[in-house]
């Protein structure tokens, strides 16, 4: 059995090596940006892990002896599901090894804005220990926190944020409006949420569906001085709205750990808006989501190059 990592920026893959040598599992490391790239390095192979190579119609259809896709991370954006299930490849992602590391730093970027900790940080390096700039600041268990989005990530935030003291209210288009969710969370429709919440942290997929799903229009419904947090896909928010936005004050602050355009460019205004925090893309980093990361990706490609049922797999069908 052959598998070929496609693209990988982490600094090792120890854990990858691991896995394959256990299995006896021939193990090749690429670095593929094009469909050309990954034609040539995936000629033999059994299975591929991907990270951000494009994993296209003409791809798969130049790999017929392909019989599995481990994509490392919850989204799958760059891989053609449908193809691969046309052409009979699994695809697998790990869906939950972020969890608790995402959720967290959701939580984490929310109360750095709504306590002006990184805007007050900046003002004391510089002399100024002022609050007049940051007023009006609130206490937790007089605000409402939003979630849109309710699936693992979406779920723990809204966990969390209730733990702290939030009022927390959620939207999922898969759940009835005016019901509550499995773990109590109110659901009320996206307009309402909007209106209503102080804060509000994305949690969705990117898709036709949800792509620019925050944009100037959507950012005129927020309540005026709200905070967004954005730590899904840069794509969900339309960054010229939200710097509109943040620049005319109808946002008090973004937290975001994704964007349209990775890394920022060095040019992008994002950069000069005091009110917003970023991070690189790092939300699902911990030691501990990163070992389990690379382990089960390069496990579920193996199961089902094995002729077994992996842990994770988007299109079971293929199975059949």
């Amino acid at each position: 059995m052959k598998i070929v990592i496609t693209d990988c920026d982490h600094p090792q893959t120890a854990e990858e090596t691991a896995v394959a040598r256990a299995h006896g599992v021939e193990l090749v490391l690429a670095q593929c940006r094009t469909e050309d790239d990954v034609i040539a390095a995936g000629r033999d192979a059994d299975g591929l892990v991907v990270q951000y190579a494009p994993i296209t119609e003409t791809v798969l259809a130049a790999l017929p002896q392909l019989k599995a896709i481990g994509r490392y991370g919850v989204g799958y954006d760059t891989v053609d599901v449908p193809a691969a299930t046309r052409h009979g490849v699994a695809v697998c992602n790990v869906p939950d090894y972020g969890t608790e590391d995402v959720s967290d730093h959701a939580i984490a970027l929310a109360v750095s804005l709504e306590r002006g900790i990184v805007r007050f940080d900046r003002q004391v390096r510089h002399g100024n220990s002022r609050i007049d700039d940051l007023r009006p600041l609130h206490r937790i268990s007089t605000r409402v926190f939003g979630v849109v989005g309710l699936g693992l990530i979406g779920s723990a935030t809204a966990r969390k944020a209730r733990g702290l003291g939030y009022t927390v209210i959620a939207h999922d288009p898969a759940l009835p409006v005016d019901g509550v969710s499995s773990e109590g969370i109110p659901l009320v429709g996206l307009d309402e949420l909007y209106a209503t919440a102080n804060v509000v942290s994305v949690h969705v997929p990117l898709n036709d569906a949800t792509r620019h799903l925050i944009d100037s229009q959507a950012l005129g419904k927020f309540l005026p001085g709200a905070i967004l947090i954005n730590t899904c896909r840069g794509g969900v928010v339309d960054t010229d709205a939200l710097v509109d936005a943040l620049a005319s004050g109808r946002l008090k602050g973004a937290g975001l750990d994704v964007f349209e355009e990775e890394p920022v460019p060095v040019n992008s205004p994002l950069l000069h808006a005091e009110n917003a925090v970023l991070t690189p893309h790092v939300a699902w980093y911990s030691e501990e989501s990163y070992s389990e990361l690379k382990t089960r990706t390069i496990e579920n490609v193996i199961e089902v190059c094995a002729g077994r049922t992996p842990r994770n797999i988007l299109n079971r069908e293929v199975l059949v």
